[in-house]
């Protein structure tokens, strides 16, 4: 196996790399505490080919793989887990949702404007009270003519505020019934979409999080993704990629709460020497740098198993569930070995981990890749 990173997933790596330090890093700790969602900075990744990064180039994507999508997301992740988090949900949920199972027209009509970031892509399938239990949504369609009339909430939806175009899951059939599920495209400005920012989150706070509503609204037939009941399968299949992208996000916010590490503790001095020096540091060390390296191949494994079309719901769900879970691990230890230091706002590790805390709860808990994972290996 070759475990080195291809000439485009070091090309991706530079991009990236060079375009958070100039355009993320001077303002990320002000959007932090503003939570201000950067829609200026979205669309210039958007110029980049970062909005559309697997997205073949005949819908006006970049034409990369999964492997560098991750990569990209775990170097963004390095800087800052809310805008990896805005890129990672745009791609995996949004654009991907309508290429995987869109048709061909709904494809040529909203892809290219979504690759381009001329429109920011929202998903919405959590409700104010249905989380991990979707097949419990309230939210429902009911067909009126050759339109479809939409009441109901979706709830902690990225860009579901700003965003241009939402793919939104909502009953169409009985409760509980797994084909009774449909996805509908919906625009920002159709009459009756409204949405709520949700505000005084934890972390990820450049990440634009909102409650939407749904109030008589209108969609035409046209805007019904795939087949009529098909949205829950749908969406599980979405949510398989998606998981690959939390992870490499997590990895990403891993990693960097691990080199900020490196880097303080071979500046800091007690006891007349730099604090890499006691084992008690460098052992934390050594184990932030384990679980990354082993939270990456998981990782890139999926990624593998992703572009080569092969069944990767087990390995999502290894790679996402592990990797969340070094992300907060890493976190953690890098404020511990910050100290005091690490207690504020002025040097980067509190921020890891409050960003680290999301990848453990979006796109699926840890404790829902538990169940999967356990399903898989007990088939």
């Amino acid at each position: 196996m070759n475990f080195d990173l291809n000439e485009n997933q070091i090309m991706i790596a530079q991009m990236v790399r060079d375009f958070a330090e100039k355009e993320i890093r001077p303002h990320m700790n002000k959007w932090d505490a503003e939570e201000y969602f950067p829609v200026e900075t979205m669309k210039k990744m958007g110029e980049l080919g970062l909005l559309g990064i697997y997205l073949p180039e005949e819908y006006g994507g970049s034409g990369f793989s999964y492997l560098e999508y991750a990569t990209a997301l775990m170097e963004l992740g390095k800087v800052c887990g809310g805008i990896g988090l805005s890129v990672a949900a745009h791609n995996s949920l949004c654009l991907g949702h309508i290429y995987y199972h869109g048709t061909e027209e709904q494809k040529k009509k909203y892809l290219p404007k979504l690759a381009s970031g001329e429109f920011i892509g929202a998903w919405g399938l959590t409700e104010p009270n249905t989380g991990s239990d979707a097949m419990r949504m309230k939210t429902t369609a009911v067909k009126d003519g050759d339109e479809w009339v939409i009441n109901g909430a979706k709830n902690w939806i990225t860009h579901g505020l700003s965003g241009d175009v939402a793919v939104v899951l909502v009953r169409t059939g009985e409760l509980l019934d797994s084909k009774g599920i449909t996805a509908f495209i919906i625009e920002k400005e159709t009459p009756g979409f409204s949405a709520v920012k949700i505000k005084d989150k934890l972390g990820v706070r450049a990440s634009e999080t909102a409650e939407m509503i749904f109030d008589n609204v209108r969609v035409p037939d046209a805007n019904v993704i795939g087949e009529l009941g098909m949205g829950f399968i749908q969406a599980m299949q979405v949510l398989d990629g998606g998981r690959i992208s939390i992870a490499a996000l997590s990895c990403g916010v891993a990693r960097g709460a691990y080199e900020a590490s490196v880097k303080y503790a071979k500046e800091r001095e007690q006891f007349g020497k730099p604090i890499s020096q006691f084992q008690a540091i460098a052992f934390k060390l050594a184990d932030m740098a384990t679980e990354v390296e082993a939270a990456e191949l998981l990782t890139f494994q999926a990624a593998y198993l992703k572009n080569n079309k092969m069944p990767m719901t087990r390995e999502g769900a290894f790679a996402k569930y592990y990797a969340s879970e070094v992300s907060v691990r890493c976190g953690n230890e890098a404020v511990q070995i910050m100290g005091g230091y690490g207690y504020t706002k002025e040097y980067p590790a509190e921020k890891f981990l409050r960003d680290s805390k999301l990848m453990t709860i979006g796109e699926g808990t840890s404790e829902i890749q538990k169940v999967v994972i356990s399903r898989e290996i007990l088939k």
